[in-house]
């Protein structure tokens, strides 16, 4: 057995985290690195040492090779963990570990050059006899020769980066006209991404299930599979929420997916954690879709329906014993979901966000568990993933565990960046998700392009006027010397009442707290009144009595103006322009082109004077290594280009002025 005493983790955010907690409950030191954006963030808090490695963006520094490697050095680091994206899958980072005397906690080289590149992959599947897709994943790389095999394939299909995933370089084509703007969008993507343009091409099967088996293997050769993961509500091909057991799986099917994974392993000579991936199609046929070589994102349901630490797995396995334990001793238990906390907007279409984290709580409890990358005070920015953190909760159901992600997520407040809370409240209370009948199509079906949010209740405004009322007198009575609590609220002259006025949507509502006793309210916002008792206060959350109505809310506030309010299903963030001086009101119309979001501006596929048609591409800009592309919003001409491809450009920055026709 090699002994391993110090662990660097060649990764951030929440895997880094997650890693370093359980190498530090078996007595491993533990390393972190990090860019120069990331000096103060969590990974780097929790770990033994730490060593910045580069410049913000990932090519600077958590792609440096040479850079982790040297870190490794100075720190007397004898292993490493990639986590998941960046290095996981990197064939010459696992032989320059080699090199080094670095054990590598990973697979062997071999099997990452094979899987980590989804052609030679798909290939070394079919020769082994696992159910693959139809497609091509050929050498032969020219935009006319993909084009020629989709449509040799026939449409829809779908174009993938060879070299990586998690929906980057990844793109669903269903018209012929759209291909070769397709294929070049992801050739780019995938070379951003991940170094390498290479392409695969598949026939596209339509709202299938996104079913994934977990094995492991020793180094000895013993080679077991831990049930399977439903990952099936994703966007823009990226998972959103996942579960196991799957809802729809049978014993046998089970046995049948299981050990065709495990003959995938074998076939490349696999160690360690590694998950392969199939679509499973109403018929109950199934498809080798691909093998990710490392620990996956969603690895945590696995872990809540086992018992078993798959990192603490990992270790173990590389250290050189064998399998905690084997195929027979694994059975299933009760049933686990987890849902990814996204820093990004719903409601424009899921852009990612960024921003100061001004306020996040974490629910707590039994059979729930969080897996986080920040913490309050902690920033997102537009470098890396929009995820967050994870919720996972368990229960001897699927029902049960269910319930409890609505109630987790109800106790959770993400107040900063946008963010997808109110969207996974939201989904998991509809009836498709309920039934467990939740397809690849779930959310095209059920919310399309976007995610509309509750409006804004009247009974959310009497309770977002009052709880500013309440803090500015806890602020008063805090500066004041010696004045009895009994008295918050008591005027000489009698009752007074306190205006509010907020912005919803276009309109300006007027919000009236008339104080009756201490913690009691009359509120009148437009014709509509209300009751309300404050009946408990916390440093972060007020429970009040809404119209005979128990309701409680996460707050922050933010000056004297300015409130982040979250019910049980709906964020907000509400200003009191009493408060404030009015903004001004934006100068320009639907022809003013900016910036949705942080990130940096790929191109400019226009020029000042060019005619312009309705849903034409004019601009690209890369966030959060995604390209989205910016269109026209109606037919009309370029007035002016302002900003310049190629450059970091902020949300809302100006990138051109349209003339748009009448």
């Amino acid at each position: 057995m090699k002994a391993l005493t110090t662990l660097l983790v060649a990764n951030r955010g929440e895997i880094a985290v997650r890693v370093m907690r359980t190498a530090k409950a078996m007595g491993l030191k533990t390393v972190a690195v990090y860019s120069e954006t990331d000096a103060n963030a969590q990974h780097v808090r929790e770990a033994d040492q730490s060593v910045c490695i580069g410049p913000a963006p990932v090519a600077d520094s958590y792609l440096q090779l040479d850079a982790i490697l040297d870190a490794a050095e100075r720190t007397g680091a004898d292993c490493i963990h990639p986590g998941y994206g960046f290095l996981s899958e990197n064939q010459a980072f696992a032989s320059a570990c080699e090199a080094k005397g670095i054990e590598f906690i990973g697979p062997p080289n071999a099997a990452i050059e094979v899987m980590g590149d989804k052609a030679r992959a798909k290939r070394a599947m079919i020769d082994a006899g696992v159910p693959c897709v139809p497609g091509y994943q050929g050498d032969d790389q020219k935009v006319s020769t993909l084009v020629a095999e989709a449509e040799k394939i026939g449409l829809p299909v779908m174009v993938k980066a060879a070299a990586g995933g998690g929906g980057r370089g990844m793109r669903l084509v269903h018209e012929l006209s759209e291909l070769e703007t397709a294929i070049d969008m992801a050739q780019s993507e995938a070379k951003n991404a991940f170094g390498s343009s290479e392409l695969i091409i598949e026939k596209a099967v339509m709202r299938p299930r996104h079913v994934e088996i977990q094995v492991f293997a020793d180094k000895a050769g013993n080679t077991v599979y831990l049930g399977e993961r439903d990952c099936s509500i994703q966007r823009r091909h990226q998972k959103v929420v996942e579960e196991a057991p799957c809802p729809v799986m049978t014993p046998e099917l089970r046995e049948t997916m299981g050990k065709s994974a495990v003959e995938a392993a074998k076939a490349v000579n696999y160690v360690g954690a590694g998950t392969v991936e199939f679509l499973l199609d109403e018929a109950g046929e199934f498809y080798f879709l691909e093998m990710n070589t490392r620990l996956q994102v969603e690895h945590p349901v696995t872990e809540m329906v086992t018992g078993y630490d798959l990192v603490e797995w990992q270790i173990r396995v590389a250290r050189g014993e064998d399998l905690p334990a084997e195929q027979e001793d694994i059975e299933l238990f009760g049933h686990a979901i987890e849902v990814r906390l996204y820093a990004e907007d719903p409601a424009t279409g899921f852009l990612p966000s960024t921003g100061a984290i001004k306020l996040f709580t974490q629910p707590q409890g039994p059979g729930i568990r969080v897996d986080a990358g920040v913490e309050t005070g902690d920033e997102v920015t537009p470098f890396y993933d929009a995820m967050v953190a994870k919720l996972i909760t368990y229960g001897d159901t699927r029902e049960d565990a269910r319930l409890k992600m609505k109630s987790a997520l109800q106790a959770t407040a993400l107040f900063g960046p946008e963010n997808n809370r109110d969207f996974l409240i939201d989904v998991m209370d509809r009836d498709e998700f309920i039934s467990g009948a939740a397809t690849t199509a779930f959310i095209a079906d059920n919310y399309g392009d976007a995610f509309t949010p509750a409006e804004v209740s009247s009974a959310d405004l009497a309770s977002a006027g009052a709880i500013q009322h309440v803090l500015a007198m806890e602020t008063h009575h805090s500066q004041s010397a010696s004045v009895n609590e009994e008295l918050l609220d008591w005027v000489s002259m009698g009752r007074v009442t306190d205006t509010k006025s907020y912005d919803v949507g276009e309109d300006a509502c007027e919000v009236l707290v008339v104080p009756l006793n201490a913690g009691e309210y009359e509120v009148s916002v437009g014709a509509d009144g209300h009751h309300l008792v404050v009946t408990d206060i916390d440093d972060n959350a007020m429970t009040l009595e809404v119209d005979g109505l128990s309701k409680r809310y996460h707050y922050h506030p933010e000056a004297p103006a300015t409130l982040y309010l979250a019910s049980d299903s709906l964020s907000m963030m509400l200003a009191d322009n009493t408060r404030i001086p009015p903004e001004a009101e934006e100068a320009a119309g639907g022809g003013t082109i900016t910036a949705p979001m942080h990130g940096q501006l790929l191109s400019i596929d226009v020029a000042a004077g060019d005619a312009v048609t309705k849903g034409q591409r004019i601009a690209v800009l890369e966030a959060m290594k995604m390209q989205h592309e910016l269109i026209a919003p109606g037919d009309g001409a370029v007035v002016d280009v302002m900003a310049v491809a190629g450059k970091q450009i902020g949300a809302g920055d100006l990138i051109m002025m349209l003339e748009l026709e009448e």
